[in-house]
């Protein structure tokens, strides 16, 4: 049986942290539940504190399918390298100078988005066909690949 896939991070600002991976992925922040034109409306009228509006955010794909990205308020600051991180497909069917230049323009757009650069790999057929490796605002590692 197939399963629905969501992807979770912990994190200290799930909301700026959802509106950051909604620009890369091109999804968008998770709409209020029916009946509510808002979050605040709805956690308000659900009785949720103040201070727990912000422990939680969703995004999900514009259109078509994707997993939903689900993220959730954590004491604790990232540590350590991930184990498992987010290939963003930036460049499919590009080779050679025309991938990698495409992932130089995505870098450039994520940068300012709140990403860092960590690491360059260029092409070496026919093993390794060149990557970016970026950190989004909290430090959590993902690639352009």
């Amino acid at each position: 049986m197939t399963r629905e896939l969501q992807i979770t991070f912990d994190c200290a600002d799930p909301a700026a942290l959802a509106a950051f991976w909604a620009e890369v992925l091109g999804y968008q922040v998770e709409s209020p539940p029916q009946g509510f034109d808002s979050w605040p409306a709805a956690l308000e009228a659900f009785g949720v504190p103040r201070d727990q509006w912000n422990s939680r955010s969703a995004i999900r794909p514009l259109e078509g399918a994707g997993p939903r990205v689900f993220f959730q308020q954590v004491p604790e600051g990232k540590v350590a390298k991930n184990r498992v991180h987010l290939d963003v497909r930036a460049a499919v069917g590009q080779t050679g100078k025309e991938r990698m230049d495409a992932f130089e323009v995505e870098a450039t757009r994520l940068v300012a988005l709140g990403a860092s650069r960590a690491n360059r790999v260029d092409p070496a057929p026919p093993m390794e066909a060149g990557f970016i490796t970026l950190l989004d605002p909290e430090g959590n590692e993902f690639c352009l690949d």
